[in-house]
């Protein structure tokens, strides 16, 4: 692999998947994998724990927050994309969930919106916190980069696609939209959505932030796994509907126990069957 790996995940489950596909034939070969959002660490890890099970397996992850992973794979330049949705022609395989989190700065007392309140706010509707019942401040809206997924499947839940008010700052990684709620003058006023796992983990790290509930809904992976909390993405993998035997073999290895296991290390795995 051209990138550095995290080893995540439970050991003992990973060697019972090498165990009992022991009697298998051997996968080989190389698979590009390609990706813009915040998937990265969890698909580096999944690769090396793949990479294990599979001596002779490579796999090569092209992540960069200005690469569209879609094109890629139409082109035949990567095998795979990690994606939010699926998309016509190409095959879909979900590998667990995200939920899209709501996040304010913990000064904001604020405390709940609801769904529709989530698309008035991006497409410009309502423009100052006090409409909601919070502070007299304008309302700053954070978006993202129209390609990455989390953007696209934003629009596609609210019904606001491509109306994402012009005023909105827009702010590719995950880590610096935190950052730049927790800056913000004056600190009542920014709004941006983000990955769930992200914004719980910047809120257990005692960073300034909070994640507003939603429909009465708090967001928490519970309530993600169980679709109570319905702002959320699924994170899916997406390649050519051709066979190709590495594409199946990893698409099962990540929705396997081990690979369910890494998942979980940082999305919400898939609803046990």
């Amino acid at each position: 692999m051209n990138v550095s790996h995290r080893m995540a995940g439970p050991v003992i489950l990973l060697i019972l998947f090498l165990t009992s596909h022991a009697g298998a034939s051997e996968i080989m070969g190389t698979l590009v994998i390609a990706g813009n959002g915040p998937e990265q660490a969890t698909m580096e890890t999944l690769a090396r724990a793949f990479e294990k099970a599979n001596p002779r397996a490579y796999i090569d992850i092209l992540w960069d927050t200005n690469t569209k992973p879609l094109e890629m794979v139409k082109s035949g330049q990567a095998h795979i994309a990690v994606t939010g949705a699926e998309h016509h022609g190409l095959t879909a395989k979900q590998i667990g969930w995200d939920g899209i989190g709501i996040l304010i700065h913990l000064s904001n007392f604020t405390r709940e919106i609801t769904k529709q309140q989530v698309a008035d706010i991006f497409s410009g509707k309502l423009r100052d916190w006090s409409e909601l019942g919070g502070p007299e401040t304008k309302i700053l809206l954070i978006d993202r980069p129209r390609n990455q997924n989390i953007r696209e499947a934003f629009e596609s839940q609210l019904g606001i696609t491509g109306k994402i008010s012009d005023s909105a700052r827009t702010i590719g990684p995950d880590e610096q939209v935190v950052s730049t709620v927790v800056g913000t003058i004056p600190p009542l006023s920014a709004v941006a959505y983000i990955s769930l796992s992200t914004g719980l983990s910047a809120v257990s790290s005692g960073v300034a932030v909070r994640l507003l509930a939603v429909d009465k809904v708090e967001p928490e992976i519970p309530t993600v796994k169980d679709g109570r909390y319905t702002l959320r993405r699924p994170l899916m993998l997406l390649s050519k509907p051709e066979p190709h035997p590495l594409v199946e073999a990893f698409t099962e290895f990540a929705r396997s126990t081990p690979g369910q296991g890494i998942i979980g290390d940082t999305y919400i795995p898939l609803p046990s069957q």
